[in-house]
């Protein structure tokens, strides 16, 4: 058993989006008294985690940050990885929340003391630590999905995930193989395609790929976003409700896609001459069951002559390289594994029990659910940021990241006027979860004829919010207390 000490009020796990932002609302509702712990070395979460080549966000900058820290000095209007770390670093320092986290340190273990009524929990230097509350902000997409194909022990190269990126390896001039074509494969391939000597692409399902309508932000825009804050509160707003204006098309009326579906096709007839290459690009299920992906680069890169896409199904990794069905064998220096993370079937991020010992992975055993995305029955005064079934497939997840963030300061304060613990209702989350189900079932999602990482492999949608933005925010506005039961708090309240 390591060193034992009193912690804090409250925990936060995470120091990417999720738990910066859970931390500024603590903050600036006079709740001084938490720690947010982080397993890397630095802020970022995600942005952190994901450093390859060509790694930028696909949605809007102005929209991809916080509202209450919009950023005038994006350089373009998608945001590369480096700007978007470095801004996460700047809001850490000033909304002062440096004194608050502890980096490299990892959250290892969580149990529900009932007698006292707060979280003990354990971290990876050895010590164990208590608070009052608990709030998980890990994010979905923190675990690196791995293929299930015989023979990676065996290759004798270099093999790393997209998320798991080796930048000390070099890959000039080099046999490179990519497997996947997802959104990470869709930004590295251009990237490494240029000066690695060659690049077999392994696709199984081809992607629908929509024009990015990316450039420069000039210089004088930048300036004038700093100068009139005002301007860039319009301009995001301006692109929040043009986003907005698709989503009903994914979680109501998948037919609204086909005009989407028309530009994907004339921007693969425009970039791609080859009939035969075009003939494998074209995806054969409904837009927008699995996610689309905005690019210029990609079918140029495609077409490269260093370049090869494979459409064979791959029957193994051998030690010089991959074999695909039809017997080939093509022989490699690298793989990368563009394939994604692993977030329908999610898991808690380390072992976690609440009340009466119920281990939280058991709890989620037929597919994680949660009240809200935030709450689950049976872990009292334990919640959630970008839990279940708060995913997006139209616009920014930082919008649902500070609904959710409000949400939980509500419910705090409802903890501390009551002098009682809080835990969802069985019976409240169970109806929630039939509706979100209910909604997803004519969903583009649920019906698009494909198989994506949004759904488990039961088939259940737990990931993807099935509304409008603002509809979740409706009903994250304040603490809804007919859908919590009381537990007596045996801690002096805050």
């Amino acid at each position: 058993m390591g060193e034992r000490r009193a912690d804090r009020e409250v925990a936060i796990v995470g120091a990417g989006f999720a738990g910066l932002a859970m931390g500024v609302r603590l903050k600036r509702a006079g709740w001084d008294d938490f720690t947010i712990y982080e397993r890397n070395p630095r802020v970022g979460g995600t942005w952190w985690d994901n450093h390859y080549p060509g790694c930028a966000c696909d949605v809007q900058s102005h929209l991809y940050c916080y509202a209450f820290a919009p950023n005038p000095r994006w350089s373009r209007s998608y945001a590369p990885r480096g700007e978007i770390q470095a801004y996460l670093e700047h809001c850490a320092d000033g909304f002062g929340l440096r004194p608050h986290l502890r980096l490299g340190t990892e959250v290892t273990s969580a149990e529900f003391d009932e007698a006292a009524c707060r979280w003990r929990y354990a971290t990876s230097d050895g010590r164990t630590h208590d608070a009052r509350f608990l709030v998980f902000c890990a994010g979905g997409l923190s675990r690196p999905a791995y293929p299930n194909i015989p023979g990676f022990d065996r290759f004798r190269g270099k093999t790393m995930h997209s998320a798991r990126w080796d930048d000390a390896y070099p890959l000039e001039g080099k046999a490179v193989g990519v497997v996947g074509t997802g959104a990470s494969a869709v930004q590295i391939v251009p990237a490494i395609a240029p000066s690695v000597g060659r690049l077999h692409v392994f696709q199984r399902t081809p992607p629908w790929i929509l024009p990015k309508p990316d450039h420069p932000i000039p210089e004088r825009w930048r300036m004038a976003y700093a100068r009139w804050p005002l301007l860039q509160r319009l301009a995001r707003l301006a692109i929040y409700w043009k986003n907005e204006a698709l989503a009903p098309g994914f979680f109501r009326f998948p037919r609204l896609l086909s005009v989407g579906a028309i530009v994907a096709r004339r921007h693969l007839a425009r970039s791609v001459r080859d009939p035969a290459l075009r003939a494998k690009l074209i995806p054969r299920y409904r837009m927008g069951c699995k996610r689309v992906l905005p690019s210029n680069d990609w079918y140029p890169a495609l077409q490269r002559p260093n370049v090869e896409l494979v459409t064979e199904g791959i029957r193994e990794v051998t030690e010089r390289g991959v074999r695909t069905e039809d017997g080939r064998e093509r022989p490699l220096d690298a793989l990368i594994l563009a394939t994604g993370f692993v977030a329908a079937e999610a898991v808690a991020p380390f072992p976690v029990r609440g009340r009466g010992g119920r281990d939280l992975n058991e709890a989620w055993r037929d597919g994680p659910q949660a009240y809200l995305g935030t709450t689950v029955a049976g872990f009292p005064k334990a919640f959630l940021v970008v839990g279940p079934n708060t995913g997006l497939g139209h616009t920014s997840m930082v919008f649902m990241i500070e609904s959710q963030a409000r949400y939980i300061e509500c419910c705090l304060r409802a903890a501390e006027a009551r002098g009682a613990a809080i835990d969802v209702k069985p019976e409240a989350q169970a109806r929630y979860n039939d509706w979100l189900q209910r909604r997803l079932a004519r969903s583009v999602w649920n019906t698009g004829g494909c198989s994506s990482w949004y759904l488990t492999r039961s088939g259940r949608n737990t990931t993807l919010w099935p509304g409008f933005t603002f509809e979740f925010r409706a009903r994250t506005r304040r603490f809804d207390a007919a859908a919590y039961e009381l537990l007596p708090a045996q801690t002096p309240r805050i």
